[in-house]
């Protein structure tokens, strides 16, 4: 449904996305991530239409919408788009706000879109309402609603819970991703909140600087990040030192620990291994301790910042019922399922 071959997008002359291949099937939903600045509005902008590639190609439904030498106006495109401020006019009502695109139908049909709609996006008894009479999350449905009335063959959605409270947002990505499967909508989203990727995505793409660093399934992007910024950016690991027993085993201050498949490393080299939170087990039975450096209450977990005896840090995320004190040591053991090495830096 849409296909991405080395966009690259300049202004004035500054490459601002450089070189970017990603693709999605129809009913798939993807992800944008990366830290301010890193290009991932620019791309959205260009898969809309409102910005020119220089390089490259989009493709929607394979046909070429944007090209160097060839550039599909957006309203000819079949795209929809989700803004962050939700863009709605304040002085119509939701019914009408859905509706301000629908120029071909007549009254009735016009009429019956708008309730399909608000039906799908929970909301049909608001349709007489104006803007202001709605919270931030109806406020967000009535501008899904808009963008899905024309039917699109892709939505674009740019950052459309940060207005929204922290709360609201994880759980209404769900929704959104409810419907948008129902209709198997193709849609691409850019956020800077992890955690509203991965309630929402089948693939993310995490950008830096202009470039797209990995596109993969959350489950990838977390286990097997592709380099240091993906691994670094995604989560909240550290890197441990580590020496290569041999071509699977490594050395560390947690203890030897084999990698299930064969990378490119060999006897000695020094490595660094990825351990993430939910990688350290608080054990009191272990021999191994840390002493608790911080600690952040999570409900049902702990986060802990934790100070092995070789000076290293690292994270744990253990049941809240095992409440620790800042200062007091406590067992550990590490239970890696992948292992993620990354050479040393010099």
């Amino acid at each position: 449904m849409l296909d991405l071959q080395q966009v690259a997008v300049a202004y004035g002359g500054h490459t601002v996305v450089k070189d970017v291949s990603l693709s999605l099937a129809q009913g798939q939903i993807g992800c944008l991530v990366g830290p301010s600045g890193c290009g991932k509005t620019t791309l959205l902008r260009a898969i809309a239409g409102f910005e020119p590639v220089v390089c490259g190609s989009i493709r929607l439904q394979r046909q070429l919408v944007s090209s160097a030498s060839e550039q599909l106006a957006p309203e000819l495109r079949q795209v929809g788009m989700v803004f962050q401020d939700f863009a709605l006019f304040p002085h119509l009502n939701v019914a009408d706000n859905i509706s301000f695109g629908l120029l071909n139908l007549s009254k009735a049909d016009k009429a019956s879109k708008v309730k399909q709609l608000l039906q799908l996006v929970g909301l049909p008894e608001l349709g007489q309402r104006y803007i202001h009479q709605l919270s931030g999350g109806q406020q967000q449905r009535v501008a899904l609603a808009r963008a899905l009335a024309p039917q699109p063959k892709v939505l674009l959605l740019d950052e459309p819970f940060s207005s929204l409270d922290t709360e609201l947002r994880e759980g209404l990505a769900r929704e959104i991703r409810q419907i948008l499967q129902q209709l198997r909508i193709t849609a691409i989203m850019v956020t800077h909140d992890q955690n509203e990727a991965f309630a929402m995505a089948d693939m993310i793409g995490v950008m830096q600087l202009g470039q797209l660093q990995q596109w993969a399934t959350p489950y990838e992007l977390y286990h097997k990040p592709l380099n240091r910024f993906v691994a670094d950016f995604i989560g909240r690991g550290v890197l441990l030192p580590g020496t290569m027993l041999d071509a699977q085993r490594v050395q560390t201050n947690l203890g030897v620990f084999t990698q299930r498949y064969v990378s490119n490393v060999q006897t000695g080299d020094k490595v660094d291994v990825l351990i993430r939170p939910d990688d350290i087990v608080h054990d009191d039975a272990s021999g191994i301790t840390a002493q608790v450096v911080e600690k952040a209450f999570r409900g049902s977990h702990i986060l802990y910042q934790l100070k092995l005896h070789s000076g290293e840090q690292v994270h744990c995320l253990a049941l809240s019922h095992h409440n620790h004190a800042v200062g007091e040591q406590i067992g550990i053991r590490l239970d890696l399922d992948h292992l993620v090495l990354f050479p040393r830096l010099s």
